[in-house]
């Protein structure tokens, strides 16, 4: 089997988590997150969208990490992406960081708002 060295290049992998806190590219951030082409910021939750249909055009697709275990995502946070022209996929968090992680190292233009387990 061939191990292949992955590289971020410029964007930042989500390192860990923890109760209430998230690694992203060696430093520790602390509450809901949003993990953007233009950076790491808070995250309001379900209420706070604007901030993520600003990435319109930036991202593909839109990991959305509902906490320790999978829930629905509200139906009007999930319409206010889509017709921005993002797709979404709810998952529990753990899930959603590892997603996330892979599918930046396929170079995909992926964005990621979680909250924490």
């Amino acid at each position: 089997m061939k191990f292949f060295e992955v590289t971020y290049d410029d964007s930042q992998p989500i390192d860990g988590y923890g109760p209430g806190m998230f690694r992203i590219a060696g430093e520790a951030v602390k509450g809901p997150i949003r993990i953007l082409p233009t950076g790491v910021t808070g995250w309001g939750g379900y209420e706070d969208v604007e901030g993520l249909v600003a990435a319109a055009g930036k991202v593909d697709v839109m990991l959305i990490g509902t906490g320790a275990d999978p829930a629905f995502v509200p139906a009007s946070f999930r319409r206010a992406l889509e017709e921005a022209g993002i797709g979404l996929e709810g998952m529990a968090t753990p899930s959603a960081c590892r997603t996330f992680n892979v599918l930046l190292g396929e170079g995909r233009r992926v964005g990621a708002a979680l909250l924490p387990v």
